[in-house]
């Protein structure tokens, strides 16, 4: 699988980002390897919160999260999915499917052997954190679901999902930087701004940032639909705790906490809350807050 390694230099001296990088290989599924890259920062046997970012972002977004989780003593772990961050990019929008992205963390997360995970999912780190933890529910503890969703396509999506999925196919410049800006109630400094669009020297590095859009199950018969129902079965099933923290000002999620506080029995009773101001980007406007959120719920 051809892919490209965004250089070391791009992304030195970003504002907030003193961390070390650290780094597995992964079947790439084609007879080949990739390369992945990770934060993992605290005491190492603390049990781990699993921070999933989604689209365009990279780990940089859990920037303002970790600090605040490693002072109450826990281990928080923030991978860059194939295609973005400091992770490799495959070329081709054809290499990229659902299905890969769950086969490329679940080879991860293996290897890593997190165990007695704090989950917190957003965006898809959401549609592919919950597929893992209906692969291995045994090794996760607990599930944050922050702005996600994990659609099977029997629904139909949003307007302003819609909107978004053309934007991303038709725009002539894809600025992940300002995508993410737009996506926040407070706004990104321009160094921020250029921090998110570090992963990407130019378009040839864009393919798995264009493509994450057309991936998400928009019809019944979309390849993970079916998939995706299963996900469902166990995960209704699962009695593992649920909390939800969405932020108020996102148009593509809004409502979408329901769904998961109904249908996931660990949900029941949980301190659900949703955060104004606060956008679909909410590490951005409220890290902090959902820093201490998530450690309330370890706690509890």
């Amino acid at each position: 699988m051809k892919h490209l390694r965004t250089a070391d230099d791009r992304f030195a001296d970003l504002p907030d980002f003193d961390f070390a990088p650290c780094y597995t290989d992964i079947d790439d599924t084609a007879g080949g390897t990739l390369r992945l890259h990770y934060l993992d920062e605290g005491p190492a046997d603390a049990d781990p919160v699993l921070l999933m970012h989604g689209e365009p972002s990279w780990c940089y977004l859990y920037r303002h999260m970790i600090p605040v989780l490693t002072a109450a003593g826990q281990r928080a772990v923030a991978p860059d999915l194939i295609g973005f961050g400091k992770s490799d990019k495959p070329t081709e929008r054809g290499d990229y499917t659902y299905q890969r992205h769950v086969d490329w963390m679940a080879d991860w997360l293996q290897q890593i052997d997190l165990r007695n995970i704090t989950l917190f999912c957003q965006d898809w780190g959401g549609l592919i954190g919950l597929r893992l933890v209906e692969q291995m529910p045994d090794r996760f503890a607990r599930i944050v679901v922050a702005n996600t969703a994990l659609p099977t396509g029997d629904q139909p999506m949003g307007a302003a999902f819609r909107a978004w999925r053309d934007y991303s196919q038709s725009t002539p410049e894809f600025n992940a930087g300002r995508i993410v800006h737009g996506g926040t109630a407070n706004g990104l400094t321009e160094a921020e701004i250029a921090a998110y669009n570090a992963p990407y020297p130019d378009a040839s590095y864009q393919a798995g940032a264009r493509q994450f859009p057309m991936l998400v199950p928009d019809s019944p018969d979309n390849p993970a639909s079916e998939a995706n129902r299963r996900a469902w079965d166990v995960l209704r099933g699962l009695e593992i705790p649920v909390l939800t923290l969405f932020g108020a000002e996102d148009k593509v999620m809004a409502g979408v906490e329901k769904l998961f506080q109904t249908a996931m029995p660990g949900a029941a009773g949980q301190n659900h809350r949703v955060l104004s101001p606060a956008g679909h980007f909410l590490q951005e406007d409220a890290g902090p807050e959902l820093a201490r959120a998530t450690l309330d719920f370890i706690a509890g």
